[in-house]
């Protein structure tokens, strides 16, 4: 797992039900995030925020495996799984930091789009490099 990006974070009070476990649905926002320093990690970011380019969800499936609870550091491993004309899928691994028991998996499909016209557009060679090489640390 040493060639994924990782991303940490902290479960909150508000992430968590009343026995202090994380809902399922903050694992959703959890990889929006890990996939947002992702994509900064790997120079896209600001390329897909400034108008020009961006992508948008259109599938997603979670697997849960254990529960992460209250003040918990939760590691977020991401990585490309697949590369298509003008989408891309990315892996997102959960665990307590330090430990080799998953929480969950997270599949998320993307689809690059031209933001001026809302429609999907095929990825550009820079934007499939990027993706290709990831980013570890």
């Amino acid at each position: 797992m040493t060639s994924h990006f990782r991303y940490y974070l902290r479960v909150r009070y508000a992430d968590c039900d009343m026995q202090r476990v994380v809902f399922n649905a903050r694992y959703g926002e959890y990889t929006a995030v890990a996939i947002s320093e992702f994509m900064r990690a790997l120079g896209l970011r600001q390329e897909f925020s400034s108008g020009t380019y961006g992508f948008q969800w259109v599938k997603q499936t979670t697997a849960w495996k254990a529960p992460a609870r209250f003040d918990d550091v939760i590691e977020a491993a991401v990585w490309t799984r697949h590369i298509g004309t003008t989408s891309f899928t990315l892996a997102t691994e959960f665990r307590i930091a330090g430990q080799d028991a998953l929480l969950a998996t997270v599949e998320s499909v993307l689809v690059l789009i031209d933001e001026r016209t809302m429609q999907k557009t095929p990825l550009l060679e820079r934007h499939k490099e990027a993706l290709i090489a990831g980013r570890p640390g």
